[in-house]
């Protein structure tokens, strides 16, 4: 036990994270590397073509063997909701669904915004990996386990909570003594990864109007 979570418990929190983290990493790396573009001058080239900038971008590489970590992440979830004293209806099915395409949004979301902060800083900021390497291992435990700031940090600047600990809740069937959320709550709060991304792809486009090209 962890405090007061059970084994099972801690692994249906890695096997939601995880595979989530896998399927923004796989179709995210070209902006985990957008800034080798910057400085080489790349990006005025993606500039001229007639597509979007950040299909462009997206494409430039996926990484197929993040298959493995997703299949990992997958496996480790069956086992937890086999072990779980939890009835799996179709609502905690799609709930689960739900939470790891959340994560994955939130996830792309920080990659994009790494990205974006290279127009301006053009080398990528390592600090950004705290929020996305980092935060594929915060939310593999509950945040509350968290001192108070950082598990407020990870509610409401970066909402990893809202793809990983209020779900969790949901599925489990506890009661939120830390927060108060309430059940429609925590079934929805997934979608805050999705608004998390539509907010970086804003500010992505903010980036690329303020770009100028190094001249390499």
């Amino acid at each position: 036990a962890l405090g007061p979570w059970t084994l099972p418990e801690i692994a249906l929190f890695y096997g939601l994270i995880t595979p989530a983290f896998a399927l923004a990493e796989g179709v995210g790396r070209g902006f985990d590397n957008f800034d080798t573009l910057v400085k080489r001058g790349d990006f005025d080239r993606l500039l001229l073509r007639p597509r979007s900038t950040v299909l462009q971008v997206a494409a430039q590489e996926i990484q197929l063997m993040r298959l493995g970590r997703l299949l990992q992440g997958l496996l480790v979830l069956i086992v937890a909701a086999n072990a779980l004293d939890v009835s799996w209806t179709f609502g905690r099915v799609g709930l689960a669904v739900f939470t790891v395409l959340g994560g994955a949004c939130l996830f792309y979301g920080l990659f994009v915004i790494q990205a974006t902060i290279s127009f301006w800083t053009v080398e990528t900021l390592e600090l950004m990996n705290i929020l996305t390497y980092g935060g594929s291992e915060f939310g593999a435990y509950p945040v509350t386990l968290y001192p108070g700031k950082i598990a407020k940090f990870l509610t409401y600047v970066v909402p990893l909570a809202c793809v990983t600990y209020f779900p969790a809740l949901a599925l489990l069937g506890r009661t939120d003594e830390a927060f108060g959320s309430s059940l429609a709550f925590q079934c929805l709060a997934p979608g805050m990864g999705v608004l998390f991304l539509l907010a970086a792809l804003q500010a992505w486009k903010i980036g690329v109007r303020h770009y100028r090209s190094t001249g390499s």
